[in-house]
């Protein structure tokens, strides 16, 4: 990593590593450039965003891509049947999961592991991967049925009372309505 030159995010004056290591009891680097002599100077840069030159040829191994590479790629299934598009992408230990959403399969997983992906190249735009071993099912679609009468929307009593007194339907002295479908019964002899 020394030598490699990064530029604070929207200049062009070039800031090249003179030594960097991680940090031993929390995330992130401590990194000394070239250009930076004083502590005054290198506080100037705490909380910038750093940039730096993207070479996929030179700075990637064969077969690895840079994420902002995968998103947007159309996947399709190894029948050519099309899945969706790559929306996001996590990590999980060592392995990347691609979300794939847009298609009729809805939004799904699909881990970047050969078990799944038979073709990988989302340079030329193309990602294949084995719809059969992922367990993709359409999702059930609920299909109104004109012949179906509708459930019976359930109340509570409390409601079904306010509602009954709002509606004008409560007795005329202001008491509780009397039950339409309770029973006359005579009161006990005392």
């Amino acid at each position: 990593m020394p030598g490699a030159v990064l530029f604070r995010e929207g200049s062009e004056e070039s800031l090249t590593i003179a030594s960097a290591e991680a940090v031993a009891d929390g995330p992130g680097w401590r990194i000394r450039f070239a250009e930076i002599r004083s502590r005054e100077a290198a506080d100037t840069l705490r909380g910038a965003y750093l940039e730096t030159t993207v070479r996929p040829e030179a700075d990637l191994a064969r077969g690895e891509v840079y994420w902002h590479e995968v998103l947007g790629v159309a996947v399709r299934g190894v029948d050519g049947a099309e899945l969706g598009v790559v929306k996001d992408i996590y990590r999980v230990a060592e392995n990347e999961v691609y979300i794939v959403g847009g298609g009729a399969y809805g939004t799904f997983d699909v881990p970047a592991v050969r078990a799944f992906i038979r073709i990988f190249a989302p340079r030329r735009g193309e990602i294949v991967v084995d719809a059969e071993a992922l367990d993709l099912q359409l999702p059930k679609q609920r299909r109104a049925d004109p012949d179906r009468p509708r459930a019976p929307r359930r109340t509570s009593r409390k409601r079904r009372s306010q509602v009954k007194e709002a509606s004008g339907e409560g007795s005329s002295d202001g008491g509780p309505a009397a039950d339409p479908g309770a029973v006359d019964r005579p009161e006990p002899a005392a």
